[in-house]
């Protein structure tokens, strides 16, 4: 990984219920990522769940993508 690439990571089954429930919506509704994306980490596959943490200026933003 890239000093400059954010940091990707899979997130948990537990982890995906708490997301989709605390913004009421389902994993469709959620901005897409392509499974051979060279960001992600060897072990996705679709449907799973990827955090995004990009850091600027010292504060550190979250975003989430679901693989396709």
């Amino acid at each position: 990984m890239h000093v400059l690439q954010p940091k990707h990571t899979k997130i948990s089954a537990q982890e995906t219920k708490e997301l989709l429930a605390k913004f009421n919506i389902s994993p469709s509704q959620l901005p897409k990522i392509k499974k051979n994306d060279p960001a992600l980490p060897a072990d996705v596959e679709t449907g799973n769940i990827i955090k995004i943490e990009r850091k600027s200026g010292g504060n550190k933003t979250i975003y989430y993508r679901v693989v396709l």
